[in-house]
Parts: structure tokens; sequence; C-alpha cells
């Protein structure tokens, strides 16, 4: 307990943290803070746990408190993970970044080999996020089922209203008129698809990688009477042909990995007509490229990165394309993700009885510590637009506000009341 006791002196300072080791003894940490004015009581039940947080904080605290091994007992999981971000604020994910050089070599170097997805490999991990029981995503996400940063217009917007504004906050970004060809790569289960045909009246094809997704679009798109204008495809984006007027994408470069950023923009740029429009929104980082911390390498996103927007731009500029827009979203994705965990928290008897009480656990703390990393460390949601040639959009940018204004003005019936989702047997 020695070494973790040494490392909290040094990182916590604002806010007050109590650690009870497994002998029973109490460590205090920090003072009294206003964003952190109550106290948080964390005990640990095994005597190996405080060694192996010392060594990767975030890994072996995650798995630790999975196991029940780590336990909140003044406070819950997400205060725990705020306080730790709140006091490191450029530690990767809001945890303290190894201390030993020899440390951060070996988590830089999984990280980076992480990151090589090829075909097979990109499906596994997209089976792996995205192929768990259905009822899971519709007990926390709203019910467009949208599982993106959402665009809060108003900090006290319900989830619903806050993803139904992010879906017309990207629309307007696009451009749209009515007949064009649009390509959602990583399409999720099929809102943002349905939005856009619904609005623009366009031909729209989505591509993704997870089965159960793909089966969950093709039925709302026949449930909804669009299913010859809006198609799904469980297809890599690196097999689609053709030419589209419009290419988007919502959470997919995360999925990537650096070593596909090349293919990527080069395979949309072929993919763009010359007068097309590409708009990307994904997660991204606030300084220099980093590394996944192994916990969500392991447990949630295996292949995941969060790329910095140079990684983002260099390309574009190697594959002629226009960074003709880029918009920083700060703090949407931590706002979301506290409903999110709200929500979580809300269902847990029913996600105990789907899965288990350790599963749980680890979805509480996935969520809790990306909130973190969002509200206090370095990250941050990027929307960025491409253009071929630089006359494709309006030379300024009120066409966005004024499009994206006609259409919440337009949204007169909610969104997932018009093509709500099924609920399947399990």
């Amino acid at each position: 307990m020695w070494l973790l006791d040494r490392m909290l002196r040094t990182a916590i300072h604002r806010g007050q943290l109590t650690v009870i080791d497994h002998a029973g003894k109490s460590y205090r940490y920090g003072t009294p803070d206003p964003i952190f004015p109550k106290p948080i009581c964390v005990r640990l039940t095994d005597r190996h746990v405080a060694f192996q947080i010392v060594k990767d904080a975030r890994l072996f605290a995650g798995e630790a408190y999975m196991d029940g091994r780590l336990t909140v007992e003044q406070g819950d999981i997400r205060d725990l993970s705020l306080l730790a971000s709140y006091n490191a604020p450029c530690a990767d994910n809001g945890w303290l970044r190894p201390k030993s050089t020899l440390s951060k070599a070996a988590a830089a170097l999984g990280g980076r080999l992480d990151r090589f997805n090829w075909r097979q490999r990109s499906r596994r991990n997209a089976e792996h996020s995205y192929n768990l029981t259905r009822r899971l995503y519709e007990l926390f996400l709203d019910e467009d089922r949208q599982y993106t940063c959402a665009y809060y217009r108003d900090p006290a917007n319900s989830l619903e209203q806050a993803q139904l504004d992010k879906k017309a906050h990207i629309a307007a970004k696009l451009n749209l008129q009515p007949g064009m060809r649009v390509l959602d790569i990583g399409c999720g289960w099929g809102g943002l698809a349905l939005y856009l045909h619904r609005h623009y009246d366009v031909d729209v094809l989505g591509v993704g990688l997870a089965p159960d997704q793909i089966d969950v679009c093709r039925e709302r798109a026949a449930q909804a009477g669009m299913s010859d204008r809006v198609k799904f495809e469980l297809m890599d984006y690196r097999d689609v042909e053709g030419q589209f007027d419009r290419i988007v994408n919502v959470g997919l470069i995360e999925h990537l990995g650096t070593p596909h950023h090349p293919g990527f923009y080069a395979k949309c740029s072929s993919l763009l007509a010359p007068d097309g429009v590409m708009v990307s929104h994904c997660c991204g980082r606030t300084g220099p490229p980093g590394v996944t911390d192994r916990w969500t390498r392991k447990y949630v996103f295996p292949g995941g990165y969060i790329p910095a927007l140079s990684e983002l731009v260099s390309q574009a500029e190697r594959h002629k394309l226009i960074v003709s827009d880029v918009e920083t979203l700060r703090t949407h994705y931590a706002l979301t993700l506290q409903q999110w965990y709200e929500r979580t928290n809300a269902a847990r008897d029913e996600i105990i009885q789907l899965y288990d009480e350790r599963f749980f656990r680890l979805w509480q703390f996935y969520l809790a510590g990306a909130e973190a990393g969002f509200r206090y460390g370095p990250f941050v949601n990027f929307q960025l637009q491409y253009l071929k040639r630089r006359d494709a959009v309006p030379i300024t940018r009120e066409y966005m506000h004024e499009e994206e204004a006609r259409l919440r003005a337009s949204d007169t019936a909610p969104e997932w009341q018009l093509a709500r989702p099924l609920q399947a047997a399990e």
C-alpha cells in the first residue's frame, strides 16, 4: 500500500479521497473543493490491488472494480473517475500515466500494435463492441439508438432532444439536395440514414460490420417503408464501389486505427463525387497523438484509437481533400455519457439479469471513465467537413445555421416515433 499511498499523495489535491486497505487501515488525501464538496471513500478488499493500481491505474482499478475487489463506499465509481481526472487534467483518459519509462514504452507499443485492423480483425472488433444484447442498448441509449456524442443546444435538454439536434447539426453540414446518393460508413442502427432520407428524399447506402446492427437497420427501413431508398449492407467500407454525392461517418474513425487512416482517406476520396461533401463526426484529442489505455482496448473497444486533429488533417492534405470546416464539441460528450451512466444505473437489475454483476460494473466503469476523460481530460469531439472543390458549398457558414434551424422547426414529431426500433426476441 505504501507505493499507492505515495502516488495518491502526489496526485490528489482537489477534493477528498479516503482509501481503506485490505487490513482496514484508512488513508486520506486532498482537501475540500467546490467541484467535489463530498468526500469519496474507496475500500480495497484484496491485498494485491494497491500495487496493481500503481502499475496501471486504469486497467487494474477497472478490473478490481469489476471483480468487487475495489468498492466505492461513499460516492460511486463515477465520482471516483471524475475526481481522478479532475486532479490529472493532462493524463490520458483521466488516469495517471505510468511512472516508469518502461511501462510507458510497453503501453505505447501495445496500443500501436492494437491499431492494425485488417478486414477480419475489424469485423471481429465491431462484433465485440456492438453485437451485445439489443435490449442493453435500448436501456441506456435514446430511443433512436444513437451511440455517439449528442449535441446539447441547452445542457438541460433530454438525451432524445440532444440526439435529434445532433442529426440536424450534421445534416446541415452535408448541404443535401433531393435525389443525391449518400454513403453512411459505420451506420450504427440506421437512425441517421433514415433521418436523411426522410428530410431530403435522398438515396442512402449504410454499411457496417456488426451483423445485429445491420439486421436492426433493415428492420427499421422496412418498418418505415424506406427499404427501396435506404439500404444497409454488412460490408467493409473498403469494398464499397461507385460514386456518392455525400459521405458521412459518425463514430467511425475511432475504430480505424492510425495505420489505416491513409487507406480510409484514399477510399473516401475515390468514392466522393468531384463536387461532393464528406462530413466526419468523431472523438478526438486536444493535444498530440497518444495511446488508447489497456482497459478500454481489452474490454470495450479493441482496436480503437481516438485521433488527434493533426492526424486527420494531414491525411486529408495527402489525399487532396479540402478541410472546409472544423468544429470542436468540447463538453457535449461528457453530458451524453452522464445521461448514459444514469440510465445504466436505473436499469441495474435488468442489466444484471441479462448478463451478470461483473458486466454491469464493467459498463459503469466504461461510461464513468469515458465521461471523466471528456469532462476533465484531453478528449473532445470533432466535426470535420471535407470538399474536393472549394465551390462545392456556399462561401460562408450561414447556410449551415439556416438549414439546421429549418430542420429543428420541421421536427414536429419526435424522430423516434417515426421509425421506432423493433424489439426483437433475444
